[in-house]
């Protein structure tokens, strides 16, 4: 073999490396010899700032060095993945592999194992430890297919102390609610759940309450003064622990009352230590927190649902001292009484009070989206040569792979994929994919919209959405029933259903949206002088962040760089990369990862914040706002480097989310309202936007309140701002 061909050190047979006896000369071939001092310190380098660089470095130095011409390469390659850490290799092989295959088949048996024969025995499950673990693994279907109930019982294990005793059972007894509250005096707690009617959610089917060591069962009745005895148990001074306190405020609310001394809410409680989205029965936390109990003495022929309802009720007394501990140690009481309680009331006064729709539009407007559909359907007849099913992946997939030839981007087990990703890809290739995706566009506006929201048109006109206050990781508000915070507004089309709806007869809408509220976060959280000077002096941040990026005087900035300014600043708040950003402004990657080093340079403060905020992250394994929310990170410590990169982003945009300030904004618009007396209801929130609909009267006392409610919401480093408008509709009060 010629010396020019390139070879390594698999090559060499004077091994002088691992052999300092050898007196050999190096090979003229040898790479180790020909490296400066320059080129080593710069390769040294790489390894020394990436962190799994340098242990795979590490490591596989060990490797060659341990078993350098004596083991197999798949030995090598087992060795490795052992010290890496990795649980699985896939390695392929050979008939010419021989020595290496029998390697693979070998069993391993000097690997230290910690347990006996004696403990794959099999035993008793612990049902309560089960249900708690795939709970917290939010593994829902394999709960249902090992048919766990979740209930738990405690019990005093031998050895335990007397003070860890479960609490004593509480007794069913026939009582009334005012001999109950009479009994157990103003100061005892009282544990409050209701059950609802499946078909309608505002008729209350039970009512049980727990005080001490009683706890009653409380049926609907007709009349006057059923109504009256529930409204003493509400408007009783004693502190009430309850779950969904909202279905018990629109109950309330609907009979002009409310909820005195709400001490908690089991539902909210869990929520903040624990966000996800596998739900918060209370069967799980009972579980999870070790603090069910009991209700003893319900006769035999009381139906199965009542007998749950008394169990349940009688576990959230427990349940709120485990949860309240837990609440206290996390600083999070304030989060948990100034906000997400109150809060609880304002959603349901939102979801009572609804938002008037015109129907005789919005049906109108479905008829125009039908013709648009009819012609966009023959179009692409035409186009495609043929007839077939718009709606079928696979039919389509034939249509433009097959049939028309387009390049094929992406191939699924059933078929072609024909994705919005997919089409978008294909844009200028052929007429018939633009015409697919207006056709798309304009059938969800059709189906999901339009016969979307008729469906839940109220009998008073107005459409009552739900609010989720316990669905989302970061805190913020869902809407479903319909979804009101997710009404298209990017297109002509889509941005003119907001003209159907609109404030009732003798009302306007006063509409309110924070300006730029996550910049104005990040600028008081990060501390950065430049940004805090650039909002503090009312200046245009995206033409000042364009002056100090691209080194320009503010009068010489141009609608483009204040355009790419504009893309950096919202993409930093998200943890963009160079790639992304590119995509977003059309620049090259190198273009784009330079504009975000411009800026870190310039905001420096920002730039420390996020180095900080992802510090913090890997060390507690969760991030929190500035109110105390938390989020569980375990993205951060993962070993695929993409769920990394994830979770550093997550940990950047958590913190500056206006989550929580929105949150306290609505509460000081509802307060403030019903303070002075007004008529004009808080009736939506999107994102960070508040709508009131006000008697025309009312609408200069209504702008001005708005306005200062949401600035004066929370005191930052930078002045909150709030632009407000007004019109009969929610596209011209927008």
């Amino acid at each position: 073999m010629k010396d020019e061909i390139c070879r390594s050190c698999i090559d060499c047979a004077v091994t002088r490396c691992d052999n300092h006896t050898s007196n050999r000369p190096y090979p003229a071939f040898c790479v180790s010899k020909q490296v400066s001092d320059a080129q080593r310190k710069a390769s040294l380098q790489q390894y020394l700032t990436d962190e799994e660089d340098r242990k795979l470095a590490q490591v596989a130095a060990g490797i060659e060095s341990d078993g350098y011409r004596k083991w197999p390469r798949v030995q090598e390659t087992i060795l490795f993945a052992k010290r890496m850490g990795y649980h699985k290799i896939g390695i392929a092989t050979c008939v010419a592999l021989i020595r290496e295959s029998r390697t693979l088949a070998k069993i391993d048996r000097a690997v230290p194992l910690d347990i006996t024969l004696e403990d794959c025995k099999p035993k008793p499950r612990d049902e309560a430890a089960l249900f708690a673990l795939l709970s917290k693994l939010e593994m829902g279907s394999l709960i249902k297919r090992l048919d766990l109930s979740g209930e738990y019982q405690p019990a005093v294990q031998e050895g335990e102390e007397e003070e860890n005793a479960p609490l004593p059972e509480v007794r069913y007894v026939e009582k009334s609610i005012d001999e109950l509250l009479e009994q157990a005096g103003e100061e005892a707690v009282l544990s409050i759940l209701a059950l609802w009617d499946r078909e309608d959610e505002e008729n209350l089917n039970l009512l049980a309450v727990c005080a001490g060591e009683q706890i009653i069962l409380h049926r609907p009745q007709e009349g006057a003064l059923y109504e009256q005895q529930l409204i003493r148990l509400f408007n009783a001074p004693n502190p009430k622990v309850t779950f969904d306190c909202k279905s018990l405020y629109h109950w309330t609310l609907r009979r002009g009352s409310a909820i005195a001394n709400l001490a908690d809410d089991i539902l909210l409680s869990a929520y903040l230590l624990a966000a996800n989205n596998n739900g918060y029965e209370i069967d799980r936390l009972c579980a999870e927190y070790s603090a069910g109990r009991r209700a003893e003495g319900m006769p035999e022929e009381m139906e199965e649902d009542c007998c749950k309802l008394l169990t349940h009720c009688a576990s959230l007394l427990p349940l709120h001292e485990k949860l309240s501990a837990e609440i206290a140690a996390n600083g999070q009481d304030k989060l948990l009484h100034e906000i997400e309680l109150p809060l609880s009331e304002v959603l349901a006064s939102m979801e009572v009070c609804g938002f008037a729709v015109d129907t005789a539009a919005l049906t109108e407007y479905g008829r125009m989206l039908d013709e648009k559909i009819d012609e966009y359907q023959n179009l692409i007849y035409h186009l495609a040569g043929e007839k077939f099913n718009i709606n079928s992946t696979r039919q389509l997939g034939e249509v433009l792979f097959e049939h028309l030839g387009l390049p094929t981007r992406k191939k699924t087990k059933t078929g072609y994929s024909t994705s919005a990703e997919v089409l978008e890809s294909l844009r200028g290739k052929h007429e018939i994919i633009d015409a697919i995706l207006e056709y798309r566009k304009v059938a969800k506006l059709k189906s999901t919209y339009v016969d979307g929201l008729l469906k839940v048109v109220g009998k008073d006109g107005r459409i009552h959405t739900h609010f989720n206050q316990a669905d989302t990781r970061t805190g913020r508000l869902s809407s479903t029933e319909p979804n009101l915070q997710n009404i298209p507004v990017r297109t002509e089309l889509g941005s003119r259903l907001r003209a159907f709806f609109k404030a009732k007869s003798g009302c306007e809408l006063v509409d309110a949206d924070y300006s730029q509220i996550e910049l104005r976060v990040l600028a008081h959280i990060s501390g950065d002088q430049h940004m805090i000077e650039a909002f503090n002096s009312d200046e245009d941040i995206h033409t000042k962040t364009a002056s100090q990026v691209f080194k320009m005087p503010l009068n010489f900035v141009t609608p483009e760089m204040r355009r790419r300014a504009k893309a950096v600043n919202f993409g930093i708040v998200y943890g963009i990369g160079a790639f992304s950003l590119s995509q977003d402004i059309g620049v090259t990657v190198s273009e784009a990862d330079q504009y975000i080093k411009d800026y870190l340079e310039t905001y420096s403060g920002v730039r420390q914040y996020m180095e900080d905020t992802v510090e913090f992250a890997k060390e507690n394994g969760y991030i929190a706002t500035l109110f105390g929310r938390r989020r569980a990170l375990p993205e951060i410590s993962a070993r695929n480097k993409n769920i990394v990169n994830f979770g550093k982003r997550v940990a950047m945009n958590t913190p500056i989310q206006g989550t929580d300030i929105i949150k306290i904004a609505m509460i000081r618009v509802y307060r403030r309202l019903m303070q002075e007396n007004l008529s004009a209801q808080l009736i939506l929130q999107v994102h960070d936007e508040l709508i009131v609909e006000a008697p025309e009267h009312e609408v200069a006392q209504v702008e001005q309140l708005l306005k200062e409610e949401m600035e004066k919401a929370v005191s930052l480093k930078v002045q909150l701002k709030a632009d407000v408008g007004v019109g009969k509709t929610w596209i011209d009060a927008k």
